[in-house]
């Protein structure tokens, strides 16, 4: 089978459907399925949002191989979807290429930079939420170790990493932080066992909350980490409600309002580099009934004074991608 039959091969790989308007916008989820509880699911929700103000629709598509990102952006591209929002740092070499092939389509691109006249480029300040968490982290541990699980070793994450390791560190510097990456390939986005074997040695080396910024694979370390009785954090979409009680917080990234704000700009997207932070309620700590019982008002009023010195640039959290280092580790 071609790679583009395979592409167009049943509605769970490609569910484009035939008779919409020209100028629906498309949306297109990274490995990991748009029900990853995650990262995915919040560009979904996005999407259903605008669905639901507008009665509009949209084309949508799940990848299930990273030989399909190219296909997949001219499919959607000569079907004249505009604009299309895609979410994952994976997706910049091809636009980078596929995007001057389309100049009268406006492309959005969630967790990357990718310099083309009809892009826009939706980053984030991981590092502000991170270190929020890492406050929190710092004051519910019991044991002063506290870990991290990423997903795939790259750079981007290493944000995360290092925010929240300088919110720990910010807290209580005796803290220890545990680091552990899942793989380096794109299979590490979506591999709970491992999580959950990596949370469990964390576990047998003293962490008692444990932050995992890991997409799927991030759901095996909540379920692990409730399992043995111990406190978890969440990304990217609110995630408390997986495990009420057992969930210290969450770090929400808010790629709900990117694929929302750009479904509802449609053909006349503003291009060019879109930073959503702590200020602009970019990225936040997701607090509910889910996650009440294990805040303490100290930790509120910490949380709190740490968010206003980030708005207010008391408080600077290192960007690993300025020099790829992080000054507490």
């Amino acid at each position: 089978m071609s790679l583009m039959k395979s592409l167009l091969a049943g509605a769970a790989a490609l569910c484009i459907a035939p008779g919409l308007a020209l100028a629906d916008p498309a949306l297109i989820f990274d490995l990991g399925g748009k029900f990853d509880k995650s990262f995915n699911e919040a560009a979904y929700q996005g999407a259903e949002r605008w669905k639901a103000e507008t009665g509009g629709s949209y084309k949508e598509l799940e990848m299930q191989s990273e030989a399909q990102r190219e296909q997949a952006l001219r499919r959607l591209a000569e079907t004249g979807a505009n604009p299309i929002v895609m979410t994952g740092f994976a997706f910049g070499e091809v636009l980078n290429k596929v995007a001057p092939d389309y100049p009268n389509t406006k492309f959005a691109i969630i967790d990357t930079e990718v310099d083309q006249p009809n892009v826009q480029s939706v980053v984030f300040a991981e590092p502000e939420g991170s270190y929020l968490a890492g406050v929190l982290a710092a004051l519910a541990s019991k044991s002063g170790t506290v870990g991290f699980i990423g997903g795939m070793d790259i750079p981007l994450i290493h944000k995360f990493e290092c925010g929240y390791a300088q919110g720990v560190k910010a807290t209580n510097p005796n803290a220890k932080v545990l680091i552990n990456y899942t793989g380096t390939t794109p299979n590490a986005w979506n591999d709970p066992v491992k999580g959950a074997e990596l949370a469990k040695a964390q576990k047998s080396q003293g962490a008692d909350v444990i932050y995992a910024a890991a997409g799927g694979t991030g759901i095996g370390v909540l379920q692990a980490a409730a399992d043995m009785n111990i406190l978890s954090i969440g990304v990217d979409s609110n995630q408390n409600h997986l495990h009420p009680g057992q969930v210290l917080t969450s770090m929400v990234k808010r790629v709900d309002n990117a694929v929302y704000d750009a479904f509802k700009a449609g053909p006349e997207l503003q291009t060019g580099t879109r930073e959503m932070n702590l200020k602009s309620d970019g990225v936040a700590l997701a607090m509910d009934d889910n996650n009440k019982p294990l805040i303490t008002a100290e930790m509120t009023a910490a949380v709190d004074k740490a968010a206003t010195d980030i708005k207010d640039g008391t408080i600077k959290p290192h960007d690993y991608l300025t020099d790829n280092t992080c000054p507490v580790q």
